[in-house]
């Protein structure tokens, strides 16, 4: 489930159909297209054995040549040298006909998929187990989401902010984003949580150059692990989007980074004391309605 720093993907330590689609694209320096291409195909890894290169072509929003040349660069004759490869290496059913659903079932019936590919992914928990300790460790923790992303980082950091001494939110762009993140290093941070959703913000690609610049681990969630700011991410831990509807939804996204407080929780000691104390503060408040 974790991509180290560069567009190269990391083979993953489980069995799917999306997880050896992925080995395919192992140590291949992709580009910008060929990415959205692989994207595709993962989000799509039951399904693609069965595509001419016109459907993948549609399915990724490219032209049929810039298939072609994806499948050259991995080093077929072609698309149907690589679509046969998928059959032998990625045996699978063609999906189940969703032509009875209309739109907006269409939309919850992908989020579905996509939580279950999160759940394969999270077959292996090493990645986010390794995500946990470098966060919990960071004092303080800045978490960065801009645009889209910005309540998944919202989200975390509120909850976050219950267990963990000191986490910062930067859910706003502009020139004081760099100043933020020196004073954080300057406080003693040692790692950057983002929050990466499409479409991908330049300002936060640059962000993350200027953090590792600064010094800091950076851990992402991101849409995919083809996303453009995997090359500036030391742990990506990939969870995709739904595109079904006129504005992308993130249910994986969203769960992901529940998954990680969870894993930040349990390197945190005193995690469960904090709580207790909140807890109590709030029933002596009155905070919320019973």
């Amino acid at each position: 489930m974790g991509v180290d720093r560069s567009t190269e993907v990391t083979s993953v330590a489980i069995d799917s159909p999306a997880t050896r689609l992925q080995a395919l694209f192992e140590g291949r320096r992709l580009t910008p297209t060929q990415r959205r291409i692989a994207h595709s195909m993962v989000r799509r890894a039951a399904d693609v054995p069965f595509l001419s290169s016109v459907e993948l072509a549609e399915l990724a929003g490219v032209s049929q040549p810039s298939v072609t040349r994806f499948a050259v660069a991995l080093g077929f004759d072609g698309y149907p040298a690589l679509r046969k490869h998928l059959r032998e290496v990625v045996p699978a059913e063609p999906a189940a006909e969703t032509g009875s659903y209309n739109e907006y079932q269409q939309a919850v019936e992908a989020e579905i998929e996509n939580l279950k590919h999160l759940a394969e992914l999270l077959a292996d928990p090493r990645p986010v187990q390794k995500a946990g300790r470098i966060l919990a460790a960071s004092r303080p923790l800045p978490v960065l989401g801009l645009r889209a992303a910005a309540s998944q980082a919202y989200g975390f950091a509120y909850f976050a902010a219950k267990v963990h001494p000191d986490v910062r939110l930067l859910n706003e762009g502009g020139t004081m984003i760099h100043d933020r993140i020196d004073a954080a290093v300057r406080a003693g941070a040692t790692a950057l949580l983002c929050f990466a959703l499409p479409r991908h913000p330049r300002e936060v690609v640059d962000t993350l150059g200027y953090a590792k610049d600064a010094g800091l681990t950076v851990v992402t969630v991101a849409d995919s692990a083809f996303a453009p700011v995997a090359k500036y991410s030391d742990l990506l831990l990939p969870a995709a989007v739904g595109t079904g509807l006129a504005f992308d939804t993130a249910c994986a996204p969203m769960l992901l980074g529940r998954v990680l407080l969870e894993a930040v929780c349990d390197d945190l000691p005193d995690a469960q004391a904090r709580l207790e104390e909140f807890d109590a503060n709030a029933a002596a408040r009155g905070l919320f309605v019973e």
